[in-house]
């Protein structure tokens, strides 16, 4: 008997989550510094009359945390979510880094997971209307907002936002969105017809010569071509609508420097710009020789495409894939430039070994452009080996380009699917929650006689007639009289002095149950 008393007193019952885990105390001393190796009866969470400690948290977490303390390694449950794991670590006070390496890449998942919707949280997909709360802190007159001054022009900013950078936002923001899509493309497509030959006036020059009879005639001769002017009046109504909208963007902008470091926005400016350089040089410049040269930065109008990624977030997710495969799509260049100078080099010398009259490759130089055009499975046919050891470097080029650039491939397909099926997921999530409040339970401990934890005394508050029948039923069923200590027994008469307070009707019964 006293064996068992002595096994029973180094042992400990663990409620957590209303699962009762019970193991020897000195499995628990095994990790110290943690919450579970410094256990004391005068806990608050200590239940004297049960003889456990309460703990309300995640049961099924706790079964690995436990099973850590008994053998030394700690494995990741893989039904709950990473973020619930850690927070459960911390709790206990364990260390998340000590996870066995074969539930480690299971175990980091969640991080990857976060770091995915961090970045679609900068990149804005939410069509929702945000609440005026939200519109008030993010144009910062939230103080103005709660004191109920807020001015006419913090009204009408918020508005004018909205309208013409926010196309989901109202019926008026999408209908300023189609216009807006509507000039750019009139724009893209003016600029590339205007250099079609049919559709480009030519410049005639009228001149006088003299004929071989000592005459003197006039000759015409197109000196140049020139487009419709009709191009010049549709780039100049699209112009002045681009230009409206950044003033008003610009003006109305929550922050004025995140908004001209914008790199979409300084495509604007410079788009923008360029016509307007374009008239100046045409006016001032056009006699200068080779001007038409200065027509070629005109090109960045081209560039106003990327103005669509406003309106669609499939544009805003492949621009970031390509941001998130910035190390694979270097690894790849690196790979590249290794493979086409490695392969230009033993092309030029393969073509000399053997007579070769129509060598192509006459520099190494030459034979990178016909690497790179080999590598990437091009293959114009303007150079091509006209030897058999030319040729055999030749294939080897062609293999190595394919697995080159085959390998990075799927990372970047797995990371726009990523991007895209979470995406998909936060556009079906409920945007509005129901919010948890935090409470902090209060639960005074009983004091029982007879039982660890100090003297006897009065009944908890709210410890009526059945809570009292419910506890002594867990007593007689879970905890036998060796566990709860020699001197239960010798203790009735305490306890008769406890329950006075309780109806006649409950006293037998409590009694009878010792």
């Amino acid at each position: 008997m006293n064996l068992l008393n002595m096994d029973a007193e180094n042992r400990v019952v663990l409620n957590v989550g209303g699962i009762r885990h019970e193991t020897y105390k000195a499995t628990l001393k095994k990790i110290p510094a943690t919450r579970l190796s410094r256990l004391t009866e005068a806990l608050a969470n200590y239940d004297p009359v049960l003889n456990e400690y309460f703990f309300d948290r995640h049961p099924g977490v706790f079964a690995q945390v436990l099973n850590y303390y008994r053998t030394g390694k700690l494995h990741y449950p893989t039904d709950v979510c990473g973020p619930l794991f850690e927070e459960e670590l911390e709790f206990w006070g364990l260390d998340a880094n000590q996870v066995e390496p074969c539930c480690w890449m299971t175990y980091t998942q969640h991080r990857d997971t976060q770091e995915t919707l961090a970045v679609l949280d900068r990149l804005d997909l939410d069509t929702e209307k945000p609440s005026d709360e939200e519109v008030a802190r993010k144009f910062g007159f939230e103080e103005d907002y709660y004191n109920g001054t807020v001015s006419w022009w913090q009204q009408l900013k918020p508005q004018m936002w909205s309208l013409f950078d926010e196309p989901y936002s109202s019926n008026a923001a999408k209908i300023i969105g189609v216009i807006s899509v509507f000039f750019i493309c009139v724009s893209i497509i003016s600029f590339c017809l205007k250099t079609h030959p049919d559709m480009r006036v030519p410049v005639i020059r009228n001149y006088t010569v003299t004929t071989a009879n000592q005459t003197q005639g006039w000759a015409l001769d197109k000196v140049q071509t020139n487009a419709h002017v009709a191009f010049f009046y549709i780039e100049c109504v699209c112009n002045a609508w681009f230009t409206l909208e950044i003033l008003v963007r610009f003006i109305s902008s929550p922050n004025k420097c995140e908004f001209v470091k914008s790199s979409v926005n300084i495509i604007d400016y410079i788009a923008t710009m360029s016509f307007y350089i374009d008239l100046i040089l045409q006016k001032y410049a056009s006699h200068v020789e080779n001007a038409d040269i200065l027509e070629f930065f005109s090109i960045i109008r081209i560039m106003r495409l990327f103005k669509l990624t406003r309106h669609s977030s499939g544009l805003k997710i492949l621009i970031q894939t390509f941001r998130a495969s910035a190390k694979e799509l270097t690894l790849l260049v690196f790979f590249l430039v290794l493979g086409i100078v490695i392969f230009a080099s033993l092309v030029y010398y393969a073509e000399r070994i053997q007579t070769n009259p129509h060598n192509d490759f006459n520099s190494i130089p030459l034979g990178l452009w016909w690497a790179l055009v080999t590598m990437t499975t091009v293959g114009y046919g303007d150079m091509a080996p006209k030897t058999y050891v030319g040729m055999f470097v030749g294939a080897l080029c062609a293999l190595a380009g394919v697995l080159t650039i085959a390998l990075p491939v799927p990372v970047i397909v797995s990371n726009f699917a990523m991007y895209y099926s979470h995406t998909q997921a936060r556009a079906k999530l409920p945007k509005k929650r129901r919010r948890v409040i935090n409470v902090e339970p209060t639960r005074p401990p009983l004091r029982a006689p007879g039982v660890p934890g100090g003297p006897a005394g009065p009944l908890a508050p709210g410890m009526g007639p059945q809570a009292v029948n419910r506890r002594m039923n867990a007593i007689k069923t879970n905890h036998p009289k060796d566990m709860m200590g020699p001197n239960m027994d010798g203790d009735r008469s305490e306890l008769e002095a406890m329950i006075q307070t309780t109806p006649n009707n409950c006293k037998r019964k409590n009694l009878n149950m010792l």
